[in-house]
């Protein structure tokens, strides 16, 4: 079953390219990754959105995902709330609208 992952980011200013080309160059041919898009949500604000062809692969890549975090991860301001530099969320298509 298709799963997707979404990662919020808020970027420190003046770092915003720097982090954009951080995920330019992951080479992210990774088992099971259909698709992928970042999307501007804010000032600083970011939020990457990955399509993967069931949880099993979303969840071998983990580790992978983990590495490209930590080669940006001092571009990132804390997101306040306890959530720390990202708030990550994952899960199997429950319904698919279109």
């Amino acid at each position: 079953m298709i799963a997707f992952n979404a990662v919020r980011f808020r970027v420190k200013p003046g770092r915003d390219q720097e982090f954009l080309d951080a995920h330019k160059n992951v080479h992210a041919e990774w088992a099971g990754l259909r698709h992928v898009n970042m999307i501007k949500t804010g000032d600083h604000s970011y939020c990457i959105i990955a399509e993967w062809t069931d949880m099993d692969a979303l969840a071998a890549a983990r580790p992978r995902m983990i590495a490209t975090l930590n080669s940006f991860r001092d571009t990132l301001e804390d997101l306040g709330g306890g959530l720390g530099l990202t708030d990550p969320v994952a899960g199997p298509v429950v319904l698919a609208l279109k």
